[in-house]
């Protein structure tokens, strides 16, 4: 029995020499995404949104009424002076300058007529052939044919224009903004069918609430942005406002000057407004990166050469959007995790998600 022991033991000790060595666990690398601070100036104030519109818009009416032959243009063609952009059948028109010519041509004839025995009875009167009562009836017979005839011209000259009305042209060069017409439709005068906004200056038109008319009075350098185009900024200036409220909205409708628009401001585009001033250059950060710690607001800071973070309190200022402006705390350059804050411990190594960081 004594012998059978050192053998058991030795057998124990070589199935423990054919296990492997317990090692210890990977390190936590966490995944997190982070930002450089930088220095921004910030902008504060109201932002409205509007439309690109032009400064002079107009509506296109025929003078006379009718049934429309014809559409020469489409809506955002470019027109010059005097293009026509549509017409009306002329035939009636037509048709009643040719009677007012004709009555014209007629009164004429009748006046010559006057004129002659007007000169014939001042003769006879001269050898005392008439009485004067009778050379005062030719008299004023000649001079009622000639203000007959000055009668009729006016009206063959307004029937004139009345066939001239007939076709609608366009005032001013410009582009067709809206059209409410087509062939074969009878339109009233002065019915609107077409508007005509002018070439040239643009601005945009904005509805403001009654708190916002003394910052937008007092704003002087509006911030103009494009939808299309929201990283480009022009500069506005306050042409219009207006001094009633509108009856649906309650709101001023106010028009805002485009100073140096270029080619990628069109007629149409929807712009937002900013109307407010720009704050001294300051630190920010990402509000995704703000976490507290008893009450205090934190960041986590990256070294760049450990890819290891550090809580750091931080003093914050005002928000802005999805930004914090840091009164305090950080410098410029340093990298504070944006992503994971919550999921992070002090001295833990993280691996950045996106390229280009430290």
């Amino acid at each position: 029995m004594n012998a059978f022991i050192p053998w058991t033991v030795l057998l124990l000790l070589l199935a423990a020499c054919g296990r492997d060595v317990p090692q210890a666990p990977p390190e936590d690398i966490r995944p997190v995404r982070a930002e450089q601070v930088g220095v921004n100036v910030a902008r504060h104030g109201t932002r409205y949104a509007g439309e690109v519109r032009a400064r002079y818009e107009t509506d296109l009416a025929f003078r006379v009424a009718g049934r429309v032959t014809s559409r020469r243009v489409d809506v955002g063609a470019q027109v010059s002076a005097g293009q026509v952009i549509a017409t009306l059948d002329p035939q009636d028109y037509a048709l009643a300058a040719s009677a007012a010519r004709a009555q014209l041509t007629a009164a004429e004839a009748e006046a010559r007529l006057a004129r002659q025995d007007l000169q014939r009875y001042a003769e006879l009167r001269a050898q005392n052939f008439i009485s004067q009562a009778e050379l005062d009836r030719r008299r004023t017979a000649a001079e009622a044919a000639a203000a007959q005839v000055r009668q009729l011209r006016a009206d063959a000259t307004r029937q004139g224009n009345q066939q001239a009305y007939t076709r609608l042209t366009a005032p001013h060069a410009g582009v067709i903004s809206a059209i409410s017409f087509e062939a074969g439709q009878v339109v009233a005068a002065g019915q609107a069918v077409a508007k005509l906004a002018r070439t040239g200056e643009l601005e945009v038109r904005i509805d403001v609430p009654e708190n916002g008319l003394d910052a937008l009075r007092a704003a002087s350098n509006p911030i103009i942005r494009l939808w299309s185009a929201p990283d480009r900024e022009y500069a506005g200036r306050l042409r219009e406002l207006s001094p009633v409220a509108d009856a649906a909205s309650r709101t001023y409708s106010a028009r805002i000057s485009l100073l140096h628009a270029d080619a990628a401001v069109r007629l149409g585009m929807t712009a937002t407004v900013e109307v407010g001033s720009a704050s001294a250059p300051a630190l920010s950060v990402a509000q995704t990166a703000l976490f507290r710690i008893n009450g205090m607001p934190q960041v986590w800071v990256v070294n760049p050469q450990t890819r290891k973070v550090v809580a750091r309190s931080v003093q914050i200022g005002e928000m802005s959007g999805d930004r914090a402006a840091i009164v305090s705390g950080l410098t410029a350059g340093e990298w504070v995790v944006t992503a994971g804050v919550h999921k992070l411990a002090p001295g833990q190594q993280v691996r950045l998600a996106e390229p280009g960081h430290p």
